[in-house]
């Protein structure tokens, strides 16, 4: 980079020709370490990588900004693999899950805005962790706990209702050691409103139908006003970007 005599230079340009200074060492240490381990001359490793000694030269003593093109050449000459990324994670990107944990979050929100008690991977078997509902919902003056169970995408059907109908099962028996006899336990999916999910639903009314009776549009009031939730297991939509409830079936009472 030319230096022009009385301009100043941005602190970014400093700091990029330093890391560029850098980086060129340790490129040119790593293959002069390669090469002489396989027994190689620079000219031998030049001949193989199809490059000139000159070019193998200048960049084996990181005095040259080298061409991807010729590091590539020169790493599969070696027989090593040649990576090149932004190292470090990223500040800015967002979790795998980010889907799902949008809809835990909201869900945990609205419950805690309508007096519920909420737990983030609620296990279903104390001795077990890694067996846990998506969210908990406690209500001690109720003596009622909601199984809410979140869904950015959906695979085998059958397995995941099962799966539901088990970890419900299973908070039961935890409600009743919690608060006694009289406790009573709800499930309820919350599943993300994309054009998959909501294709998939039109596809197999009678399915969902079947599994998930209870009333949409209560088990909405259930998660945002703390009404009574109903008795059997229900479905509810969550908006894509994760910032509401709302029903699945719009005629539900």
């Amino acid at each position: 980079m030319a230096i022009v005599p009385g301009v100043r230079r941005p602190a970014l340009a400093i700091e990029a020709d330093r890391r560029a200074r850098q980086q060129r060492a340790e490129i040119g240490g790593d293959i002069k370490a390669l090469r002489e381990r396989r027994g190689l001359t620079r000219g031998q490793l030049a001949a193989r990588a199809g490059i000139g000694r000159m070019v193998e030269s200048r960049i084996e003593r990181g005095v040259v900004n080298p061409d991807l093109e010729a590091l590539q050449r020169i790493a599969t000459a070696l027989g090593r693999p040649l990576i090149v990324s932004f190292s470090g994670p990223d500040p800015d990107e967002l979790p795998r899950d980010a889907g799902h944990l949008a809809m835990q979050e909201l869900v945990l929100r609205l419950g805690r805005r309508a007096g519920y008690a909420g737990s983030f991977e609620l296990a279903t078997r104390p001795a077990e962790p890694w067996r846990s509902a998506d969210v908990g919902l406690a209500s001690p003056s109720a003596k009622r706990l909601i199984h809410v169970e979140c869904w950015n995408t959906i695979g085998d059907i059958g397995a995941a209702v099962r799966s539901s109908s088990r970890k419900r099962a299973e908070l039961a028996d935890l409600a009743v050691a919690r608060w006694g006899p009289d406790a009573t336990t709800g499930l309820v999916w919350v599943v993300r409103a994309t054009a998959r999910n909501r294709a998939l639903l039109a596809r197999y009314p009678e399915v969902f139908g079947r599994a998930f009776p209870g009333s949409s549009r209560r088990w909405v009031d259930a998660l945002t006003l703390g009404a009574r939730p109903p008795e059997e297991p229900g479905l509810i939509w969550a908006d894509v970007g994760g910032t509401r409830l709302f029903a699945w079936r719009q005629r539900d009472r």
